[in-house]
C-alpha cells in the first residue's frame, strides 16, 4: 500500500487552504486533498479546485512528486502536447506515477493508456480502427441490448439504477463487442469488476489478491479465445485483432490480451459513472429534465454536459521529457504533471457559468476524455451507450424520481462515481 507524508512546515496540514504556499513560490499543497479519499473532495470536489484554480493554477506537491494544472488553456495544451509522455517508467523516482506502475508489478507501459511512441501508435491504430468500425457496425445491435436492460426493470416502484442499469449495460455492450461467450457473461463480470482495483493505487492486501486473480483469468480467457477466433473466426472484434495479427500486424499477444482486458476495464468503470451520474443531475435538475423530456435532440448535447459538468474521469497525467515552462511555472524534465479535468470544464475563461448545469449550454469542446493522441479510445462508444440509456429511461417512463436523500460517492481516486442511485419509477 502507498503511503503519503506531507510537506513539513510551519502549520499542520489541515491548516492550509489549498493554493496557499507553504514554504515558498510556486505554491504547495497535496494532491490527496483533492480527491475522493478526502471527505469533502469525495462529496464536491469543484470547491477545492476552484480555489486551486484561482490562487495557484501550478501546484506542486512534493509529498506524490507531482504537479497539478487546473485551468482550461494550460490543460488541454498539455494533453494535446505529442512531446509528453504517458509511460509511469519516464517519471520521476518516488513519484505516484512510478510507484503505481511499481505497484502494478509493470504492467501498466502494455496497455495504451501508458505507451508512449512508437510502440503507441503501433497498438493503438489497429485497435482503434477495428473498435470504431464494430461500433458502427453493431450500433443497432448495442442500442437493442441497453432496451433488453432497462426493459428488465420494475414497470414502477422503486430499484437502484447503478445495479440494474448503470453497471451491467457497459460490461454486456463490450462483451457483446468482444464476441464474449453469453454463457460466461456472469464470470466475466465479475473478473472485470475484480480487475477495475489495479485503478486504486491504495488498495489493500486483500483487494490486490482480488485484483490479481481477475487479471490472471480475464488474461486465460482472452488468450483462450483469441486462439480459438484464430482457428475459427467469428463476427467480433479478437477476431478482427487475431486476422490483423494474421495479416502481419506488428502486436504481441501480451499487448493484445492487456489492451483486450483494458477496453473492459476502461470502458466498464467510467461509462458506469457516465450513467449513473448523468441521471442524478438530471433528476436534481428537474427543469433540465423537461426540456430533454421535451426535445428529444437535446440528448447529444445533454451527455456533452453531463461529461463537462460531472465527468468520470477527474484527471490524466503526463511526465515532462524535458526541463520546460507550463502553466507558467518552470518545470524539469521526468516531473509528472496532473491535468485536472474537472476543474479545466468549470474554467470561467472558457464556460460562461460554469457551475450551472444546462444542457442548451452553447457547444464548447470539454476535456473530459483527455485530450490528443490518447483520447479516450472508448468515447464513441461511451456516448452511444448514455444517450441510448437516457433516451430509453424517458421512453419507458412517464416519471422518474429521486428516491433516496443521500448520495454516496465512490472512495476511488481520481474518479468520480455513484454508489448506489435509488429511483422511483411509473
Amino acid at each position: 500500500m502507498l503511503s503519503y507524508k506531507m510537506p513539513q512546515a510551519d502549520k499542520n496540514p489541515g491548516e492550509y487552504e489549498l493554493g496557499e504556499s507553504v514554504l515558498s513560490e510556486p505554491a504547495k499543497g497535496n494532491i490527496i486533498e483533492l480527491t475522493a479519499f478526502n471527505d469533502e473532495a469525495r462529496e464536491n470536489p469543484h470547491r477545492k479546485l476552484k480555489n486551486l484554480r484561482e490562487t495557484a493554477p501550478a501546484m506542486r506537491d512534493d509529498a506524490t512528486k507531482v504537479w497539478m494544472i487546473s485551468r482550461y488553456d494550460d490543460v488541454r495544451g498539455l494533453v494535446n502536447d505529442t512531446t509528453m509522455l504517458r509511460s509511469p517508467h519516464a517519471a520521476e523516482e518516488g513519484s505516484i506515477s512510478r510507484r503505481f506502475a511499481q505497484l502494478n508489478d509493470g504492467e501498466g507501459p502494455q496497455s495504451i493508456l501508458f505507451m508512449d511512441d512508437p510502440d503507441h501508435s503501433r497498438v493503438r491504430k489497429p485497435l482503434a480502427k477495428a473498435l470504431y468500425k464494430r461500433i458502427q457496425s453493431m450500433k443497432t445491435e448495442i442500442e437493442e441490448l441497453i432496451d433488453s436492460v432497462i426493459d428488465s426493470c420494475p414497470a414502477n416502484g422503486t430499484f437502484d439504477l447503478m445495479k440494474d442499469v448503470a453497471v451491467p449495460v457497459p460490461i454486456l455492450v463490450i462483451a457483446h463487442i468482444l464476441g464474449v461467450d453469453e454463457s460466461r457473461l456472469g464470470e466475466f463480470r465479475n473478473w472485470s469488476e475484480a480487475a477495475i482495483l489495479s485503478l486504486n493505487p491504495v488498495r489493500t492486501a486483500e483487494q490486490t489478491a482480488q485484483m490479481e486473480a481477475g487479471n490472471e483469468a480475464l488474461r486465460h480467457y482472452f488468450g483462450e479465445l483469441l486462439e480459438k477466433r484464430r482457428r475459427e473466426p467469428c463476427d467480433d472484434l479478437i477476431s478482427d485483432m487475431a486476422a490483423h495479427q494474421k495479416n502481419g500486424g506488428e502486436m504481441s499477444n501480451a499487448e493484445l490480451l492487456t489492451n483486450l482486458a483494458g477496453l473492459l476495464i476502461g470502458g466498464n468503470l467510467t461509462t458506469t459513472d457516465l450513467i449513473g451520474n448523468g441521471l442524478w443531475l438530471l433528476l436534481t435538475h428537474p427543469l433540465q429534465l423537461q426540456k430533454l423530456r421535451s426535445d428529444r435532440s437535446l440528448t447529444g448535447p445533454a451527455v456533452d454536459e453531463i461529461l463537462r459538468f460531472e465527468s468520470p474521469v477527474a484527471s490524466t497525467s503526463r511526465t515532462l521529457p524535458n526541463d520546460s515552462e507550463v502553466a507558467g511555472c518552470p518545470m524539469k524534465g521526468t516531473q509528472t504533471v496532473f491535468c485536472s479535468l474537472h476543474s479545466a470544464n468549470r474554467d470561467p475563461d472558457i464556460f460562461e457559468e460554469p457551475d450551472q448545469f444546462d444542457i442548451t449550454r452553447p457547444k464548447k469542446a470539454h476535456v473530459a476524455f483527455g485530450g490528443g493522441q490518447h483520447l479516450c479510445i472508448g468515447a464513441p462508444l461511451a456516448r452511444i451507450e448514455a444517450r441510448r440509456v437516457l433516451e430509453r429511461l424517458l421512453d419507458r417512463y412517464d416519471t422518474i424520481e429521486l428516491a433516496q436523500d443521500e448520495i454516496i460517492w465512490r472512495q476511488l481516486p481520481f474518479f468520480r462515481g455513484i454508489e448506489e442511485l435509488q429511483i422511483r419509477v411509473s
